[in-house]
């Protein structure tokens, strides 16, 4: 039941991709095809990789220009952290098959959440909140429902994360903005400009390989750029710089861990 109530909430969120990813929990329904027709559907669990640790949920202000104390103009991307990254569930090997930590972030009002998901909530001490994410640790000592995630403890100037989020949609776009392919002549009665072109040959295979690179939708996707680092923390703005830029626009959920290094802070295997 636990499971599948927070599948619900986070398929709330405007921010989240519909499309399951290897990040968040997700749940695939599966159809055995047997001759007897009375056989159910089962549910099968795929869980996440294992973060280096615990990470927060935060939302993209916008980008600026920072300036060390020695004069370096340093690109950096503003992150705000609005009320919430509160320890929603804990779960473990014993009572869910693996350790992970689940965070709520965002306070909305009661009404935009229904009975279950304020439910989920208040069993763990929590104010409604509209996005929660799981994350997967190795651990999860220390950890107990209702717990508040303090930034400057988990995170400090220096550190190295990895921000993930849904990418800005670009809808339908041809292959030179796509995939960066080179436009024809525009000249000397040339009539291929910022056409295809040919996408195969004829009889032999007589089909296009999947995967050819054409145009289509662009953007909107998961995204998740490693090793930025953290240039400053300002703990009154509740705001944190982090050094070069992250998905999507300004309003995006990001999700904030730390780099994974295998070897270092991961297990190799």
């Amino acid at each position: 039941m636990a499971l599948s109530m927070s599948t619900s909430m986070l398929r709330c969120s405007p921010f989240l991709s519909p499309t399951p990813s290897p990040l968040s929990l997700s749940f695939k329904l599966q159809t055995t095809t047997t001759a007897n027709k009375n056989k159910k559907p089962f549910f099968s669990v795929v869980a996440m990789s294992m973060e280096a640790g615990v990470g927060v949920m935060g939302t993209k202000l916008g980008m600026m220009t920072y300036f060390e104390p020695s004069g370096t103009a340093v690109p950096v991307t503003v992150v705000g952290f609005r009320e919430g990254n509160v320890v929603t569930q804990v779960k473990t090997a014993a009572t869910d098959g693996y350790d992970a930590v689940q965070v709520g972030y965002r306070r909305v009002r009661d009404r935009k959440l229904n009975k279950p998901e304020l439910g989920h909530l208040q069993k763990a001490g929590a104010v409604p909140l509209r996005h929660l994410q799981e994350f997967r640790l190795q651990s999860v000592e220390g950890f107990e429902p209702g717990q508040r995630l303090d930034l400057e403890e988990i995170f400090k100037e220096g550190d190295l994360v990895d921000v993930s989020g849904t990418s800005i949609g670009k809808g339908f776009q041809g292959g030179i903005k796509r995939h960066n392919f080179k436009r024809g002549p525009m000249t000397h009665g040339s009539k291929s400009h910022r056409a295809l072109g040919s996408i195969g040959a004829g009889t032999t295979p007589g089909r296009v390989y999947k995967g050819k690179k054409m145009p289509g939708r662009m953007g909107g996707n998961k995204i998740k750029v490693r090793k930025l680092k953290i240039v400053k923390i300002d703990s009154e703005l509740r705001a944190v710089m982090v050094k070069g830029a992250v998905p999507g626009k300004p309003g995006n959920l990001l999700r904030i861990t730390p780099a994974k290094i295998v070897g270092k802070n991961i297990p190799k295997s």
